[in-house]
């Protein structure tokens, strides 16, 4: 098994408007659609909501959603757009350090039918807080993999103190994933894609190790963390519930 290794990505030290970053986010979406990254996203979102009784139906209200390092927020309109009859009620929180996600974004929401805001925060700020605001579900996307293993059950005690379900899609860490990694320049991606694109298979995950850092008892959550296409690794983590 390869060692998890853990290093700053170029795309994180580089201001919103840097040239070289909006690039990078352009490339991100190709990658994201060359990884099937949408229907992998839906998928675990659909095992967290079905984990548990709050379907939008039963819930009586609008289902609300975090997303955490958010990005331009492209994914999950994606989403929004493709499943808007399924979920049709969604009040969606785009959290994120870097104010990225333009009013052409979430005008593409209202249009989907969700209605979005961002939030401009940093995340471990975020978990640290005391706020007793709460969402149904948070979802991350290629975004816990920036942490280190101490950060990592910080952030993850945070998801399970302040929602009832949890849909993560992070780098499967594995000697073909690295191989495919330095191959990304056939997308088009630019520099700092083709570099980060490597430290971010280095520092995914495999087997259980997500699993092993959420914080809930077995008894108050059902999780379950799997492999979903050639480079994915899933964690869903949903609050039981009880009669």
């Amino acid at each position: 098994m390869l060692p998890r290794v853990l290093e700053p990505e170029t795309l994180d030290q580089l201001a919103p408007d840097d040239p070289a970053a909006q690039r990078a986010r352009r490339d991100l979406r190709r990658v994201n659609a060359f990884m099937g990254a949408r229907g992998i996203l839906e998928r675990a979102l659909e095992k967290a909501l079905a984990a548990t009784d709050e379907t939008v139906g039963g819930l009586g209200r609008r289902l609300r959603i975090l997303e955490i390092g958010c990005g331009d927020g492209r994914l999950m309109l994606e989403l929004a757009r493709r499943r808007g009859e399924r979920w049709p009620e969604v009040e969606l929180d785009l959290l994120d350090r870097q104010p990225i996600v333009d009013a052409a974004t979430i005008a593409a929401y209202a249009a989907a039918g969700w209605q979005a805001r961002t939030v401009i925060a940093d995340v471990m700020a975020w978990a640290g807080d005391d706020d007793r605001e709460r969402w149904d579900v948070v979802v991350a996307n290629l975004f816990l993999h920036h942490f280190d293993a101490e950060a990592l059950r910080h952030l993850l005690a945070a998801c399970a103190r302040r929602a009832d379900a949890l849909a993560a899609c992070e780098p499967r860490r594995s000697r073909f994933a690295l191989a495919a990694s330095h191959l990304i320049f056939f997308l088009g991606a630019n520099a700092v894609t083709r570099h980060d694109g490597v430290l971010s298979v280095r520092a995914g995950f495999v087997g259980a190790e997500l699993g092993a850092a959420w914080p809930g008892a077995a008894a108050a959550w059902r999780v379950e963390e799997y492999d979903d296409g050639l480079f994915t690794h899933c964690l869903v983590a949903s609050r039981r519930t009880t009669s």
